[in-house]
């Protein structure tokens, strides 16, 4: 991948993309160039794969999509889990010209009849867990459109395997003669704000992210073993676990199974993982274990966490547990991956950091003015790996993307020293008294409660239909809910923060609602009140 000037300190890195162009194409044969063919590229639960062996995979998969008859710039819907299945699919279908959709694997019947309309996906390629939920979704015209479905293990007709596809394809495959700016897979957003939207990426914004960001910021090298629990379907895992490694030739820890703590320590601890992606959640949940591995049985240098702010309370606690500091930073669908960023040699807890080389932000009130450092208002984000559009949402498309920015719906503010922090979801910001206030600041002073695991925060309105902020708790093993806890966590709130942002109600329950990517569903649970 050539380099422009700019990358060499004359301005703002820019990676200029050849053409044509095709990712999948560049990612596999750049490891096969650099003399990595018998290196490890993956590790599953399964088996282990060298990138030789994963490049003969994505020719094969390309090869049996084309003896299907789909054809370029038609698209096959993905629901896996992760396994090596992931990537030589979706790899296989982009150096084949075909548009991959990764599938959220937690969704209903109807959300996979919704995709499966909304996308108009000719083949769908699915893990035999998952099959009796398609079955339902391919009812009542969810199967209008479906020509082709392949079963990522046992299968009985009208299913094919994908297995005996695979055996049967040729090894190999030209790539499809894309370029930078052809559509080259969807990924539908997490529905933490309502009903998900089919975004639309191209084939350069993949090495986009790993150029502009996991090589400067994070560091990622050939010798890395990295491991992500946000599953490869969500932007922030298909850029950890694929476009990130395959860039600089790493080794990819990849697990099927949710990601709990018992299951990550076990990865950590087995194949030495030196960097691991996670969510505030599940650190969180991984802190309050009582199995978390000594340090010695470590071997990370970096962690990262993104999906939801991370509260200062658990990096500084992770921090102290581990030696190791979480880098906090933010990302999006509709961006591809991080933007805005904690740096290993500066992190700032309680901040989003700083914008990644190749971004530019603002931050602009309700008339789109850019506001003064200190205050309130949208982040928007300028970029090379904007999506290009919504699929068949005209009116979202035309509301998110405005021209060279992209509107990201995230309140945010900047200080003096140019450090970014959140401030919550524009749908999700309380006026308390005329005063906005916001919730992830109410959510960060309750979990430092002793007996708090989790907090989410909402609007609700007083018998005087006036604004308060409300919380919901789920509670630490050991601690049981109670009036005088409840009293208790108002009075800590009180403590920490301003006296109007001390939640008026707090209502505990046994889980938060979530996105399978760890986001709290905060619309569910203003609806819930």
């Amino acid at each position: 991948m050539e380099l422009s000037r700019a990358d060499r300190g004359d301005g703002p890195p820019r990676i200029v993309i050849p053409h044509p162009y095709n990712a999948a194409h560049d990612l596999v044969e750049r490891n096969l160039q650099a003399g990595r063919g018998g290196k490890v590229a993956y590790i599953d639960d399964r088996s282990r794969t060298t990138y030789a062996e994963l490049a003969a995979r994505v020719n094969r998969a390309g090869n049996a999509l084309l003896a299907l008859g789909l054809a370029p710039e038609q698209r096959v819907l993905l629901a896996l889990h992760d396994s090596i299945d992931f990537p030589t699919l979706f790899l296989g279908a982009i150096k084949a010209g075909i548009i991959p959709i990764a599938a959220n694997t937690l969704l209903t019947a109807n959300d996979y009849r919704y995709i499966l309309g909304d996308s108009r996906a000719l083949a769908l390629v699915v893990s035999p867990p998952l099959l009796p939920v398609f079955e339902q979704a391919m009812t009542d015209g969810g199967r209008a459109h479906l020509r082709e479905v392949i079963v990522a293990g046992e299968a009985k007709p009208p299913y094919r395997r994908l297995d005996g596809l695979l055996s049967a394809a040729s090894d190999s495959l030209s790539p499809s003669p894309t370029t930078g700016d052809d559509a080259c897979f969807w990924l539908y957003s997490s529905g933490s704000t309502g009903a998900p939207k089919g975004t639309v990426h191209v084939h350069s914004s993949m090495i986009q992210t790993a150029e502009l960001y996991a090589r400067p910021v994070l560091g990622i090298r050939e010798d890395d073993v990295v491991f992500s629990a946000a599953k490869l379907f969500f932007a922030y895992g298909l850029g950890n676990a694929l476009s990130f490694p395959l860039a600089v030739g790493a080794t990819t820890v990849l697990m099927a199974e949710r990601s709990t703590p018992p299951a990550v320590f076990k990865r950590l601890t087995e194949h030495q993982v030196t960097i691991f992606y996670g969510v505030p959640t599940l650190f969180a949940a991984m802190l309050a274990a009582p199995d978390f591995p000594a340090r010695e049985a470590l071997k990370l240098r970096l962690c990262v966490s993104a999906g939801e702010p991370l509260p200062a309370d658990i990096g500084r606690r992770f921090r102290d547990r581990t030696g190791i500091d979480i880098l906090d930073g933010i990302g999006s669908t509709e961006m591809l991956h991080i933007f805005l960023s904690n740096r290993a040699d500066d992190v700032r807890y309680g901040t989003t950091g700083v914008p990644v080389p190749g971004y530019e932000l603002r931050i602009v009130d309700e008339q789109g003015r850019d506001v003064a450092d200190g205050e309130q208002g949208e982040l928007l984000i300028k970029g090379p790996t904007a999506a290009m559009t919504y699929w068949n949402n005209r009116p979202k498309s035309r509301a998110t993307f405005m021209g060279e920015w992209t509107r990201s719906g995230d309140k945010y503010r900047r200080d003096e020293a140019g450090y970014y922090g959140y401030c919550g979801r524009n749908d999700d910001m309380l006026k308390v008294g005329g005063i906005w206030v916001s919730p992830t600041e109410v959510e960060a002073a309750i979990i430092t409660h002793p007996a708090v695991l989790e907090a989410a925060v909402v609007a609700r309105e007083d018998d005087e239909r006036l604004v308060k902020p409300k919380a919901f708790v789920v509670l630490r093993s050991g601690h049981a809910a109670s009036t005088a806890l409840a009293t208790g966590i108002q009075e800590h709130v009180k403590q920490h923060l301003a006296h109007y942002k001390y939640p008026r109600w707090v209502e505990f329950v046994a889980e938060l609602p979530k996105t399978a990517t760890g986001k709290i569903q905060r619309y569910k649970l203003r609806a819930s009140r």
